[in-house]
């Protein structure tokens, strides 16, 4: 069964970890789209402010939720229903990180990493499910770069993210099989400034950093946007394609890279003024909540022509044609 998805305007979209970041990108743009949002976060204060900058006339609703219980997922999806009717697209973002070496982080703070990025990503995916079989819509899961390209110090966000991967995968090929009107994509962003890094709890000496290349995390929300309206199967953000072919092709070249070069950058050299971040509560300190850019000391990047490109192919190879036309026309004239 060949699956149609309705325009932004048309939809309910659910997303999780709105409350900042990729999340909170997501939803401004979802509802300057003239689409009804459903913010979900664990920070009430913050989900209550946002909700409250973005409503035009009971467009945008609130669930305070944990994603990794699956009743608090159940209670996300019955309350959308009963406000809006439904819902069209779910968005699987939220997310929790912890660094450190794999031994030196206690396991009930790698369990929680794992409780949130896999399970809450097993929760939304098959709870949203149970409602689109018959509806249709979309399921997107927010992966990673580290879907393929392990970092050191952050082994079970990797792991989850691994995990995600394949879970998505699985449900993707079940739900064709079935026969199902529903796209399901995996959403794969490189290094992203938001506030992951102050929500994250560190082990490190200092503060971590991202690698670059970084972008801004509104590249990520349209892509995101833009698979809720085209089905499609990956959706890779800056260089995550490049990182996660590398990966594959030379294992022993990027295992060198990892343990040289991005040990090192990993590591900020800078003091870190919150270490527990919000693992385990949603207490972030003075990186706070509502807020969808972070404080990323270097150049971030406010599009992906990557991106752009794998999204549009049809305009991308258009426009490269009329370019190499353009180009051709100039250098007969310069001829003649």
């Amino acid at each position: 069964m060949s699956v149609s998805l309705k325009p932004l305007s048309e939809q309910v979209i659910v997303i999780t970890g709105a409350s900042s970041g990729i999340g909170l990108a997501t939803a401004r743009l979802a509802a300057e789209a003239g689409a009804r949002v459903v913010l979900v976060s664990r920070n009430e204060a913050a989900l209550a402010q946002i909700e409250r900058e973005l409503d035009g006339g009971g467009q945008v609703m609130h669930v305070v939720a944990d994603v990794g219980e699956r009743e608090a997922i159940e209670r996300v999806a019955q309350q959308t229903i009963e406000r809006f009717g439904g819902f069209d697209t779910w968005i699987n973002n939220a997310g929790a990180s912890v660094w450190g070496r794999l031994d030196q982080v206690p396991d009930e703070d790698h369990y929680r990493v794992m409780q949130t990025n896999f399970w809450g990503t097993h929760y939304g995916s098959t709870v949203a499910l149970a409602h689109l079989r018959q509806r249709g819509g979309a399921i997107l899961n927010v992966g990673s770069v580290e879907s393929e390209t392990a970092l050191p110090f952050h082994a079970s966000y990797s792991a989850s993210k691994h995990a995600v991967k394949a879970l998505t995968d699985v449900l993707r090929v079940e739900v064709q099989q079935a026969g199902l009107p529903v796209s399901v994509s995996l959403i794969r962003p490189s290094g992203t400034d938001t506030l992951f890094l102050d929500h994250s709890k560190n082990y490190l000496d200092s503060a971590p950093s991202l690698p670059p290349p970084v972008y801004a995390p509104e590249v990520v929300a349209r892509a995101i946007l833009h698979a809720a309206e085209h089905p499609q199967r990956d959706v890779y953000i800056g260089n995550a394609n490049l990182m996660t072919r590398a990966t594959q092709l030379f294992p022993h070249l990027m295992d060198w890279a990892r343990r040289t070069v991005l040990y090192q950058s990993l590591q900020s050299g800078r003091p870190d003024d919150n270490r527990e971040g919000s693992l385990h509560n949603t207490n972030v300190g003075a990186g706070g909540s509502g807020r969808a850019s972070g404080q990323y000391p270097g150049l971030v990047l406010s599009r992906s022509l990557y991106t752009k490109a794998a999204q549009h192919p049809v305009a991308t190879t258009a426009a490269v044609v009329l370019g190499a036309m353009t180009v051709l026309s100039l250098l007969a004239r310069k001829r003649s």
